[in-house]
């Protein structure tokens, strides 16, 4: 099958959603299906290194996110002609801001059923962003988005069974399929914390934690700090590497002093993905994690398949993950009963070592061929049932060309 993605975020930029689009891309491929990815250009031009089947649309910055690009919807529509032309089965919407009206308009000018995955929880962070506006109206704001968002749909997929309750509590109604980004097991194997250690001069027996993820406010970094301080009570050594970027940071590094963490808490910033954060990841001893607002929570498959044991609280996204009760302690967003079960876990060796083992077979359930897989049979159904769509395109030929 030919399918058309669209998304408005992508590589350069780092986050689970160009993870999970470029895994998914990787292993449809895998299995005979052609992918081309419309997705911003984040300045200079499309990167001389882009992969394949990517069509950069030139962007603009967002002021509020730096990171971030917004593409234009009328850029994107230019090439309608040509996309005609690739004669795609269908069309992947993989967010839900520019990307998601341009699948819109391109699934009833061509005809084609338009699924789209729900990657982000928007209600659990919005009002981080805009906090002169009253929680529960940003909450009920996000709801009423996503359901007209979603209804808008011929299916939708979500990453985890959790999000699917979640929406149909908004009052989604279409069908909705689970299926998680998988872990490209080959792409995570080796890493080297010793070399990550010494680069990075950390002492070879120090006990070290390790956080990996976007640094934005709805990661809950801020309660792992908290935590951090009733560890070191336990184990004056301990160190807590936090690796990635975000609008957090700066908030981040001034808690941390005014905690008196300045020895305890190293910022490494974004690592290389293909060896250097392997090896972050391998360094160390517990990796931990707290946030409230994943949808799935890939980081945590990510250092369970490098044999690193996790520490992490089992809500929304990351239950699918942790309920079986495999490579990780579950813990309650307490402080005192997070900060135990890091201590538990980094004063006993051979409980680290068994949970690393145990992580790594686990994880194996979670590959990305099986994901894939279930993705290409999803497609296949969607394909052969394209109600909205032919809807759509009457709609489209009634009001006359459009291209």
């Amino acid at each position: 099958m030919r399918i058309l993605m669209l998304s408005d975020v992508y590589f350069p930029r780092v986050n689970g959603v160009s993870t999970s689009i470029q895994t998914f891309r990787r292993q449809l491929a895998q299995l005979g299906h052609e992918t081309l990815l419309i997705a911003p250009e984040y300045g200079g031009g499309s990167p001389a290194d882009d992969e394949p089947g990517i069509l950069r649309i030139p962007s603009h910055q967002i002021l509020f996110d730096p990171e971030d690009r917004r593409m234009e919807l009328r850029r994107i529509l230019r090439h309608l002609p040509e996309l005609r032309q690739r004669q795609f089965d269908l069309i992947h919407i993989q967010t839900p801001f520019v990307a998601h009206y341009a699948g819109v308009a391109l699934s009833a000018r061509l005809g084609l059923p338009r699924v789209e995955t729900y990657h982000t929880l928007f209600e659990e962070y919005l009002y981080h962003y805009v906090p002169f506006v009253p929680k529960a109206w940003m909450r009920a704001m996000a709801r009423r988005f996503s359901r007209n968002q979603c209804n808008n749909l011929d299916a939708l997929v979500v990453p985890s069974s959790a999000v699917r309750q979640v929406l149909r509590a908004y009052g989604v109604t279409v069908p909705t399929e689970v299926i998680p980004t998988g872990i490209e097991l080959e792409r995570l194997a080796g890493g080297d914390g010793s070399a990550f250690r010494a680069r990075s001069s950390i002492a070879p027996g120090r006990p070290t934690l390790v956080h990996v993820g976007r640094v934005a406010f709805e990661k809950n970094i801020d309660f792992l700090l908290r935590v951090l301080v009733r560890v070191r009570e336990r184990i004056p050594g301990v160190l807590l590497v936090i690796s990635g970027e975000g609008p957090a940071s700066q908030h981040l590094r001034r808690l941390a002093r005014r905690l008196g963490l300045s020895e305890q808490v190293l910022f490494v910033g974004y690592q290389e993905r293909t060896q250097a954060l392997l090896d972050c990841y391998r360094a160390g001893d517990v990796f931990v994690f707290a946030s409230r607002t994943e949808t799935q929570g890939l980081v945590l498959l990510e250092a369970m398949a490098l044999g690193v044991p996790v520490v992490a609280a089992a809500i929304l996204g990351t239950k699918d993950i942790l309920d079986p009760g495999k490579g990780a302690l579950v813990a309650e967003l307490r402080e005192d009963d997070f900060a135990a079960k890091i201590v538990t876990l980094l004063e006993d060796k051979a409980l680290r070592e068994r949970l690393g083992r145990e992580a790594q077979d686990y994880v194996r359930e979670w590959a990305a061929r099986r994901m894939a897989e279930r993705m290409s049979e999803f497609y296949g159904r969607l394909h052969q049932h394209r109600p909205r769509a032919a809807v759509d395109a009457v709609r489209a030929a009634a009001t006359g060309p459009s291209d």
